[in-house]
């Protein structure tokens, strides 16, 4: 090569390449299923035993899931519907057609259903400021606090004297409480709220009562708790459980890291004893026991009862989820609320439980979408949640022989509600996250 032409010759260049398009096989649905599914022959390989046994599963079952014979009157009419299509397999989900009613709500009279759906579209309103506090306002906070005494006077129906002598209570408790803080420890103080408050319960307010119920006569058609079941029934204990076990279960794991000797062996003892005792066998108390107890010719609901007994058991997991959550805290987060001169109160709400709390949203979402299912035990004593009824509508002669399609059903209905929570659980981790 000559010195000329050397000279001519750019070993730098002085213009932009034109830009391109990405490789097809790199991005997309292309691209992904190339770096996921067929990165390898080993993945290859899998992948393709996959789709064929995918493909295997929805041939065997798509045929029996959309079986069309949802307008099917028994049984027998669903395979009589079966055998004119030329088809032997199919599900029967007349089943569903007739007496999805009676999944929902059990035995709540027909003409009263326009007040659980009532009941449950205010749930979604009362939750609302709780769970998406940017986008609701928070005045609506004041009807959440109401909504518990709403929702018993919409079920159950009777007089509205009885909901509000309820709240009542709870207002002379904070009353009491806030008055004899000023004068006594904060622990006496609150059990002087507690015990004002349950002297309302049980001796003021069941007297005045019926007094004002004839003077101002606004009631609902009453509805008795036998008369509750299904998919009403496993809702209205989940719900109370899990709004009441997550205040109750931060108040034990604060008693149980209490430096007062009587009111950490309260909060162990019974965290342990509830931890160590099948639910069942607190629903059998509940059930036939604790009737024994109580004094003769005493009334207590059987599904209040149950739903008790439900949330102290959810309190005692919730305890050591959030217990978990204050370990994890390092001791700096302690020393620089005692640094900013706060008290023990102050430093649990402002600082140390607010934190505590976002470390265990996945033990505590957990631990609520468990207790949502444990709601189904309540059939081993009776009582018709959505397994009690299927087995009663089993029984009936017309379905005899249904499994599959109310169980299905009844899954899904599971599905979407414990799905949901996990879903929000996600949202909420992602919302509050703050470390990179």
């Amino acid at each position: 090569m000559s010195d000329t032409h050397a000279e001519t010759v750019a070993f730098v260049r002085d213009t932009m390449l034109p830009e391109k398009a990405p490789p097809a096989a790199h991005i997309g649905v292309v691209g992904w299923a190339r770096i996921n599914l067929f990165s390898g022959w080993m993945n290859t390989v899998l992948t393709i035993i996959s789709l064929l046994f995918v493909g295997f599963v929805l041939y065997e079952i798509l045929p029996w899931l959309i079986s069309p014979t949802w307008d099917g009157a028994s049984l027998t009419n669903c395979r009589e519907i079966l055998a004119a299509l030329g088809d032997d397999r199919g599900a029967c989900w007349g089943v569903i057609r007739e007496r999805w009613p009676q999944l929902m709500f059990g035995f709540y009279p027909a003409e009263l259903y326009w007040r659980p759906v009532l009941t449950f579209v205010l749930l979604l309103v009362a939750v609302s400021p709780v769970l998406f506090a940017d986008y609701v306002p928070s005045k609506i906070l004041w009807f959440s606090m109401l909504y518990p005494f709403i929702a018993v006077w919409l079920l159950w129906g009777g007089t509205i004297w009885g909901p509000i002598s309820a709240l009542f209570g709870f207002v002379i408790g904070f009353v009491v409480f806030r008055i004899a803080v000023r004068f006594i420890i904060p622990p006496l103080a609150l059990t002087v709220g507690v015990l004002a408050a349950v002297l309302w319960w049980s001796v003021l307010g069941p007297a005045f009562v019926p007094d004002l119920a004839r003077l101002v006569p606004v009631a609902l058609a009453p509805v008795q708790s036998r008369e509750f079941g299904g998919f009403l029934l496993s809702i209205t204990i989940g719900v109370t459980a899990i709004m009441a076990s997550l205040p109750i279960g931060i108040v034990l794991a604060l008693g149980r890291q209490s430096d007062l000797p009587l009111v950490k062996s309260i909060c162990v003892g019974f965290i342990e004893f509830i931890r160590g005792v099948p639910l069942i066998t607190l629903l059998f108390v509940a059930s036939v026991l604790l009737n024994i107890f109580l004094p003769p010719g005493t009334t207590f609901d059987i599904i209040l009862r149950v739903m008790i007994m439900v949330t102290l058991f959810a309190s005692a997991y919730m305890a050591e989820v959030i217990r978990g959550g204050l370990a994890a805290l390092p001791k700096g987060q302690y020393e620089g609320a005692d640094s900013l001169g706060l008290d023990y109160w102050q430093a649990q709400r402002l600082i140390i439980m607010p934190q505590a709390l976002k470390i265990s949203i996945p033990g505590i979402v957990s631990t609520f979408i468990g207790v949502f299912k444990d709601t189904t035990l309540v059939s081993i004593i009776s009582m018709f949640d959505p397994i009690g009824l299927s087995n009663a509508i089993r029984a009936d002669t017309a379905w005899n022989g249904i499994y599959w399609e109310l169980f299905i059903f009844i899954g899904a209905i599971f599905f979407i509600f414990c799905f949901s929570m996990s879903r929000y659980s996600m949202y909420l981790e992602r919302k509050l996250q703050t470390g990179h």
